[in-house]
């Protein structure tokens, strides 16, 4: 048995935010339930939204990782991180106005659960780490392409990895940026992300 995600009513993340994780995302953990127990493995995955009825995601594994050998008993599931960061008590209003405050964490993460269905075909695994190449090249001044590197090489390196699929069964997804406290305190947070650097992160708190 699966138990849900916690996701408090007020910390749900809405489609938008679920499908700018899924599209912008560098690397996830891929975590299957086997015979012999849990396997996981870290990889940079792709999302594919036209792919079934909820997407999917699309990846490759070593083809000596043991993962891709061992069938799954049930879903597997990726888990997706966004923005994370340490809120400190100090940034918040409340605390010289009462004290009980104490520190936490805010993050944006999807559990995405689904079925996995393996590749070994030259021509899915070429597609697949083109597309994958040029999604984390982009935006360089010099971009890599893959056909920069000699033709015989590439060929040996995709007979190393095997494709994986997963095929979206469901999505349960959480951004925890303080909506539960009040509007002072995020304030606060704000201003101490921003004067560490982290602009990303006092977006992500809503100012």
């Amino acid at each position: 048995m699966i138990v849900p995600m916690y996701v408090p009513t007020y910390f749900a993340a809405d489609d938008e935010q679920v499908s700018n994780l899924l599209h912008r995302h560098g690397a996830a953990d891929l975590i299957t339930p086997t015979a012999q127990g849990l396997v996981a493995t870290l990889l940079p995955l792709l999302f594919e939204p036209a792919a079934g009825g909820h997407g999917a995601l699309l990846g490759h594994v070593a083809r000596n990782n043991p993962h891709w050998q061992q069938p799954a008993t049930g879903e597997s599931l990726v888990i997706v991180r966004g923005p994370d960061h340490y809120v400190t008590p100090s940034w918040y209003a409340s605390k010289a106005e009462h004290g009980r405050v104490v520190p936490t964490w805010n993050y944006l993460t999807a559990h995405v659960y689904g079925e996995l269905v393996w590749h070994d075909d030259p021509a899915w695994l070429d597609s697949l780490v083109r597309r994958l190449t040029d999604k984390h090249e982009a935006g360089r001044e010099k971009p890599w392409k893959f056909d920069d590197a000699p033709a015989a090489f590439v060929a040996g390196q995709l007979r190393a990895v095997v494709g994986v699929e997963m095929r979206i069964t469901r999505i349960e997804a959480k951004s925890k940026f303080g909506q539960n406290k009040p509007e002072a305190d995020r304030q606060g947070v704000a201003a101490g992300l921003r004067a560490e650097g982290d602009v990303d992160g006092a977006r992500m708190v809503g100012h």
